[in-house]
């Protein structure tokens, strides 16, 4: 089972070309990197994980910008978005920005996707929060369309375009992991994704939790797929919890960075010492 880490990467925390080679050294498989673009001052929709808004979402780097920039800097790790709010995004420009990362990583890139929860953020983007998840999956069908073909087009209810010239292509289609846990996520990994990456899946969970990883893997067999990988956002950092997780079927864990922050190099230095003690865990 792979190991590695995701965080909100703030301009008040640890540098990101930094963060990127400290993971890699400490023997980690991969980085992920959250994405909003903006919160809206409003403040109307509630926060899922209850309470107030924590600070480090209205200060995220773009994560394709620093996820470039990290590409140069490493070799080994795997970089990627968890999750990526592509129905926020224009899906020509998008295509263009994940097949450049991927270019950059020389194939190391994992796209992970998610409709999103702030209805008033979507809406500054024109996206109409009630289909929020119908047009994800089409903007990923479109981006999966210029990633394959050299003179691709679309039409659909939300992405409409003709013949259009579109390079580099990636170096490889870079795998789609579908975000969420709902009920009806698994059909949406089946049909657009190539794995699933459900968020903090409490250890109390993880019998029921290890059902649905065997009707997905099932179901996908008999759809004539293979395996589809399974990456949990967000896991416990504990040596038990990681023998729990692989005994349910999952591929790979995420275990999530504080934002930590301060004047000077505090927060770098307490980043450090936190990947010091996940990659305890891992050894």
């Amino acid at each position: 089972m792979d190991n590695g880490v995701v965080t909100f990467l703030t301009d008040y925390g640890i540098e990101p070309l930094t963060l990127a080679q400290a993971v890699e050294e400490r023997g980690f498989g991969s980085l992920f990197l959250t994405e909003h673009t903006h919160i809206p001052a409003s403040r109307e929709s509630p926060w899922p994980g209850g309470g107030e808004l924590p600070r480090r979402y209205a200060h995220t780097y773009d994560p394709f910008v620093a996820l470039g920039a990290m590409a140069a800097v490493t070799e080994r790790i795997t970089l990627g978005t968890a999750v990526s709010l592509v129905n926020q995004h224009d899906p020509i420009v998008l295509a263009k920005q994940v097949a450049s990362v991927d270019r950059i990583a020389g194939g190391r890139f994992e796209f992970g996707v998610g409709p999103g929860w702030n209805r008033e953020e979507m809406a500054n983007h024109g996206v109409d929060p009630g289909t929020r998840t119908a047009r994800m999956l089409e903007h990923i069908a479109a981006l999966k369309t210029i990633w394959t073909s050299d003179e691709p087009e679309f039409h659909g209810t939300f992405v409409d375009f003709d013949p259009l010239w579109s390079f580099p292509k990636p170096v490889r289609v870079p795998p789609v992991l579908i975000g969420g846990g709902g009920p009806t996520v698994l059909d949406r990994v089946l049909s657009h994704g190539d794995g699933w990456i459900p968020l903090r899946v409490p250890l109390s969970g993880l019998d029921e939790f290890g059902k649905r990883i065997a009707e997905l893997q099932q179901r996908a067999a008999d759809a004539g797929r293979g395996h589809l990988p399974v990456t949990i956002y967000g896991a416990a950092p504990k040596r038990e919890a990681l023998e729990s997780y692989a005994a349910a079927g999952v591929d790979r864990v995420l275990f999530e960075l504080a934002d930590h922050g301060g004047d000077d190099d505090r927060g770098t230095d307490a980043t450090l010492r936190e990947l010091d003690r996940l990659a305890e865990v891992i050894r």
